[in-house]
């Protein structure tokens, strides 16, 4: 469950950093409250009620719609500065999808009705929010054409980077909190053929396994296979 964060300094210097209060033409510092969610908590869950427009600002989440044959796909990765409540901001309270982070995240969320009540006059808040939605819609785009075009090995090896936030100055070892049901699920696949790729990376000296833990041997070749794929 979030936990509000209390300490004003923190807030503060979050809206600094993202230069928060240029999006609005009125100072709307008194609504906004800092949020702290915890690995693997949702900051929404599709369908469900929000509350409040939501402005990731540290942490990362993965973002998945449910399917009607009651499957998950994964449809993108949010990192900081990303809008969370845009789109329930236009068409109702309802989250349009489910939004879980993968490490601890911090958040500015300002109450949805809000929003509504006093920025929905807000011109400049309104074209901001217009340019946002239509950078998500492209980045959306593109992330439904990887998950039609992409080979599974290339939309894997993103998920790996993007998933445990791996680069040269960190660990090369990773544990998946999902199972591996799940994780065909979100890429789009089948069971077996997540195995058969994890095995050929495996087989390829990409990554090693051992147990439930794995540890990346080849750190270009994975990189060069998720290319900048989930945005």
């Amino acid at each position: 469950m979030a936990i509000r964060i209390i300490e004003n300094n923190i807030l503060d210097e979050y809206v600094k950093r993202y230069k928060l209060k240029d999006m609005f033409s009125i100072d709307i510092s008194e609504y906004m409250y800092l949020y702290r969610f915890n690995k693997n908590e949702y900051i929404c869950v599709e369908n469900d009620k929000l509350d409040n427009m939501f402005f990731l600002v540290d942490g990362k989440a993965k973002v998945y719609k449910n399917l009607e044959n009651g499957k998950s796909l994964l449809v993108s990765f949010y990192n900081p500065f990303t809008i969370i409540g845009d789109v329930e901001f236009v068409n109702g309270n309802l989250a349009d999808c489910s939004v879980q982070v993968i490490k601890e995240t911090y958040c500015i969320g300002i109450n949805l009705n809000l929003v509504r009540n006093i920025l929905m006059k807000d011109c400049k808040f309104l074209l901001n929010i217009c340019a946002y939605l239509g950078e998500k819609l492209s980045n959306s785009s593109n992330n439904n054409s990887i998950n039609l075009l992409y080979p599974l090995e290339n939309r894997l090896a993103s998920f790996i980077l993007a998933s445990f936030n791996i680069n040269d100055n960190k660990s090369m070892k990773f544990t998946f909190e999902e199972s591996y049901h799940e994780i065909s699920e979100l890429l789009g696949t089948s069971y077996r053929h997540l195995n058969r790729t994890l095995n050929k990376f495996c087989a390829d000296e990409i990554i090693q396994k051992n147990g439930k833990e794995y540890t990346i041997l080849n750190y270009d070749k994975i990189v060069y296979l998720a290319g900048d794929l989930y945005k």
